[in-house]
């Protein structure tokens, strides 16, 4: 009743019907049982039960035809199945274009291996004839020399330009080397200079003293101290403030012997040259086999040695400088390995170079 005044007051209309107790449904304590979920949860439990267990695993079935036409093409088993296998046995042409294009692969020649359950091969697809066999062998084989060739060039451009960094060094190692030379050559030609200078200062000297040696015969008052006399007091001063920090002791004691075996046999151009030649390649066989005894002993009395070297001044006396010694009462000379001194060596050949290659060398 009071829902139906209610109703009136609100609507303004009378007629009211009570259908509460149709459309509400009684309510229900009691917690449903989800059967449906249940049901699933079941089924799903009995795949888990099934999927735990490992299943077997096999080589894939693929076409025997095609898979002995493969063979036949030279293409080993285990790459044939794969290729059959990921080609879908569709055909000879698309497992040779899957191996073409798959070849890089590292597991190219493994056997697949797929569920037991999907071994199943598919329909067999109609097999090439002999001639188009021959064809895709012809294509293949061009495809691979094709590839061939283009590795081979690709090593040869790597080899191509190996070889011009190769040359690059070379001509750099090739340039400082001459670099070195061309230093070398002016140290030798300055020596050259130095020693041109020397001499033709000692033969100035000389003149003047024979001069002033020949004006006393004649009873001759000396030279005015003005004139250019004088001078040589400041160049023999300049040479013994010189000479005292000079280094090269041993190398001036090998040229004085150089120098007093050609002013000895000056008249005797083409021995002097013979003898310096022969001290030279004593000097540079020692340098170069330094282990070699044959080159280290020489016999005095040999008549070749005599001829060449012995029987000159300064010729044995350069040896000895080098390091030879006189033993077995003279007999021989001999260089002990242990005494071979490569810097006195090289010391020796640079002497025996200026004095074979400078003109003014011995001039006094």
């Amino acid at each position: 009743m009071k829902e139906s005044d209610l109703h009136t007051k609100r609507t303004g209309h009378t007629e009211f019907a009570d259908k509460t107790a149709e459309a509400v449904k009684p309510i229900s304590l009691e917690v449903p049982k989800a059967k449906a979920d249940n049901d699933v949860d079941m089924a799903e439990g009995g795949d888990d039960s099934g999927s735990g267990q490992q299943e077997e695993m096999g080589v894939p079935e693929v076409d025997q035809n095609l898979l002995s036409e493969l063979e036949t093409m030279g293409f080993p088993k285990a790459r044939a199945i794969r290729a059959l296998h990921f080609s879908g046995n569709a055909s000879l042409e698309a497992a040779v274009n899957w191996v073409v294009e798959h070849e890089s692969d590292p597991d190219i020649d493994k056997t697949p291996m797929v569920p037991a359950s999907a071994k199943k091969a598919e329909a067999p697809k109609p097999s090439l004839t002999p001639e188009e066999i021959k064809k895709k062998q012809q294509e293949l084989k061009e495809r691979a020399h094709k590839k061939k060739e283009e590795e081979e060039r690709q090593r040869e451009r790597e080899r191509e330009k190996e070889r011009i960094r190769i040359g690059k060094e070379l001509l750099e190692a090739k340039r400082i080397e001459e670099d070195n030379e061309r230093k070398r050559i002016i140290a030798l030609r300055k020596a050259e200079k130095e020693e041109e200078q020397r001499a033709r200062e000692k033969i100035r000297q000389k003149l003047e003293e024979d001069k002033a040696e020949r004006r006393r015969k004649l009873g001759l008052p000396a030279e005015d101290p003005a004139s250019p006399k004088p001078s040589t007091p400041v160049v023999e001063e300049k040479k013994s403030s010189f000479l005292p920090v000079r280094p090269a002791t041993k190398a001036e004691r090998m040229r004085e012997c150089l120098r007093t075996l050609k002013q000895t046999h000056k008249d005797e151009e083409a021995k002097v040259k013979t003898a310096f030649n022969t001290l030279l390649t004593y000097a540079k066989n020692v340098a170069t086999n330094p282990n070699e005894e044959k080159f280290r002993k020489i016999r005095l009395s040999n008549a070749a040695f005599q001829d060449r070297i012995g029987k000159l001044q300064g010729g044995i006396d350069f040896l000895e400088h080098c390091g030879f010694e006189k033993i077995e009462g003279g007999e021989f000379l001999y260089l002990p390995i242990e005494k071979v001194d490569m810097a006195v060596l090289n010391t020796a050949g640079t002497e025996l170079n200026n004095a074979i290659k400078n003109p003014f060398f011995g001039v006094l």
